[in-house]
């Protein structure tokens, strides 16, 4: 298994027929004080595969700080089966995981991190920038 699609956005979904709806794709967020707290993430991921990653896959996601220390961690495993609509060569599996309520203590670089079956797939990064704010006139 592989990731080839990997993103921050706003909201995503998934309709009945496997296709991706992403709506507000970002990399940043701007805020005036720390700690701050963030109302949605949704991470988007299409898992890519071929029969031969048919079964169970280990799945780690970590939001880790500018210093390295994990913000957030979910483990959980992913079943590979066949079905009707894969064609025999390639598998495509989207998938979005709403996450509500990040706090980010600090400024800084953070990254979502990806692993699949402990081998790091993915990492996508996202700048948590202090503004400024206008000052009174």
């Amino acid at each position: 298994m592989e990731i080839d699609l990997a993103m921050l956005a706003d909201a995503a979904t998934v309709d009945g027929s496997g296709k991706l709806n992403i709506l507000g794709v970002f990399d940043r967020i701007m805020a005036t004080d720390f700690p701050v707290r963030h109302g949605r993430v949704a991470l988007v991921l299409r898992f890519s595969g071929t029969l031969q990653d048919l079964g169970r896959h280990a799945v780690e996601i970590r939001l880790r700080a500018p210093g390295g220390a994990d913000v957030l961690r979910l483990d959980g495993e992913m079943e590979v089966s066949p079905g009707a609509t894969f064609p025999a060569q390639a598998m495509k599996i989207p998938h979005v995981l709403n996450i509500d309520g990040i706090v980010f203590t600090s400024p800084g670089e953070y990254a979502f991190d990806v692993l699949i079956d402990g081998r790091s797939e993915v990492s996508v990064p996202l700048i948590v920038a202090r503004v400024r704010q206008a000052a009174d006139a």
